[in-house]
């Protein structure tokens, strides 16, 4: 019988191999692009989305970055021994304490995945596992400063992503404790520790002996790591955006989703399939201000934190399939109920202009 840990390098080149193509049909696609950006019917059209496509990267790149140093630094000096020790043996309140974690263990989506399954561990309960693996990518500072500058200061979509990222999170997890307390969703390696989170099981970060030195360069390295890891995604989400801006133009795209709810629904679509970072996602909603809904581009950034390609390929190393499908449906109707309460409901976002 073969081990989960054998199983993981296989899983893990098969995730690698399904990116790496995407990554060179994305470069093909850009390098035909350029060519034709060099003819005289192309150039116009070429520059214009040369230029988007460079203002959403220029805004986004100091938060990546700022978002890897952060994660680094986390990896390597924070212990997360006091976070387990206010967080075990109490399910409900929990749950209420961890969705909001964030704000003072800022993690992203990226990340969050190996920091839960060590906090399981650890002795956190089930549903304030989850409520931190939601509500952490979003409710946390590096994301509200990012929101907050990519909708130029506008509070209502800070304020709005803020709110709708917790009480997701919240009702998911409680949801979650209600459907499946009594049946066994995790993996029996879930509960397991295997090393470091970033999978080079050669160090461990948290020995107090280890010289500060080592320290800073482990932290160093895990932020150059996630850096190129998550700057790649970030680098065909902003081309998207600014192709769809470009190449569609604003007023048809705007006339080709019309209705709110299909608006909303191709952003959900859009997140889930971009995998994009939690901390420069708001930079490609920005991208379709004035153009799509409010709400469809809150539902983009509230749903991609939570569910996406990468997440789901992660949460197959922590969750059973049951649990992973009751949670998607759970996150995507949750989310998808939000918005249309919002647009319908409230008829828009809050305070919105």
């Amino acid at each position: 019988m073969i081990s989960s840990e054998e199983n993981l390098p296989t899983f893990s080149q098969r995730t690698e191999a399904a990116t790496l193509t995407i990554e060179i049909g994305f470069l093909c696609f850009a390098i035909v692009l350029f060519l034709l950006g060099r003819t005289q019917g192309f150039r116009e059209l070429v520059g214009d989305l040369s230029i988007s496509f460079v203002a959403i990267m220029l805004e986004a790149m100091p938060f990546m970055l700022l978002g890897s140093v952060v994660g680094g630094l986390i990896e390597t000096f924070v212990p997360q021994e006091w976070v387990s020790r206010s967080l075990a043996g109490r399910k409900h309140a929990t749950v209420f304490v961890a969705a909001g974690l964030g704000l003072v263990f800022p993690v992203c989506e990226c990340a969050i995945v190996p920091v839960v399954r060590r906090l399981l561990h650890k002795g956190v309960p089930l549903s304030g596992a989850i409520a931190f693996l939601l509500g952490g990518p979003i409710v946390n500072p590096i994301v509200a400063g990012s929101t907050w500058l990519a909708y130029r200061s506008d509070w209502s979509f800070l304020g709005t992503r803020m709110i709708c990222g917790y009480s997701i999170a919240v009702a998911v997890a409680l949801i979650m404790n209600f459907l499946l307390r009594d049946k066994n969703v995790l993996l029996d390696e879930a509960t397991l520790e295997h090393g470091s989170s970033c999978g080079c099981g050669v160090h461990n970060h948290e020995v107090a002996a280890e010289p500060a030195v080592a320290r800073f360069f482990a932290a160093f390295q895990h932020a150059c790591d996630d850096f190129f890891d998550v700057g790649r995604f970030l680098v065909i989400g902003a081309f998207v955006a600014a192709l769809a801006r470009t190449l569609i133009g604003v007023d048809a795209l705007g006339d080709l989703f019309g209705s709110p709810g299909i608006a909303i629904l191709m952003m959900m679509g859009l997140a889930v399939a971009l995998n994009l970072c939690s901390e420069t996602d708001a930079f490609i909603a920005a991208g379709f201000r004035g153009v799509l809904p409010d709400t469809a581009q809150m539902a983009f950034m509230v749903l991609g934190p939570m569910l996406d390609m990468k997440l789901l390929l992660m949460y197959l190393t922590m969750f059973r399939k049951r649990a992973i499908v009751t949670l998607s449906l759970l996150v995507f109707m949750t989310v998808l109920a939000a918005m249309l309460l919002l647009q319908y409901g409230l008829g828009g976002l809050p305070g919105g202009q």
